[in-house]
């Protein structure tokens, strides 16, 4: 499974500034995603966090992740045109800074599915360093 920026945007109704995936470059439907985001130091958020010294936000790195695990799950058929509201997180955690010019790969690995909520473990690395890594709640709309 590869998906485009165009494609992706058919998937996520997120839009920039706030879509956070570049390109998906692997996985498979309803299973798992690997997607990526490079990150500029165009970038908005940039513009206050932090003056001086730019780092990209904790939250939208988590933000990021839980894109890639929402493509791996509306990609599936049934699912497609439907929203997966984030529901919730667990253990999250931040090991490393993403700084303008990392390529932020991230993986989202979705590990049950009951009825409308999907679950999933995710991590961001750079340059295969761990950024971040969480277990997410989807609720599907």
């Amino acid at each position: 499974m590869e998906y485009n920026i165009n494609e992706i945007e058919k998937i996520l109704p997120h839009r920039y500034p706030f879509l956070l995936v570049d390109r998906i470059i692997d996985g498979e439907k309803g299973s798992w995603a690997k997607g990526i985001k490079c990150v500029s130091a165009s970038e908005e958020f940039f513009e206050g966090h932090f003056p001086g010294y730019k780092v990209m936000p904790g939250v939208l790195i988590l933000e990021a992740m839980a894109q890639v695990g929402a493509v791996a799950l509306l990609s599936m058929e049934e699912y497609k045109g439907r929203i997966a509201l984030f529901a919730g997180v667990d253990e999250l955690r931040f090991k490393r800074q993403v700084l303008p010019g990392d390529v932020l790969e991230m993986t989202s690995k979705l590990t049950k599915l009951r009825g409308s909520i999907g679950f999933a473990e995710a991590e961001a690395r750079v340059d295969g360093e761990l950024a971040a890594s969480a277990k997410l709640i989807f609720a599907i709309q």
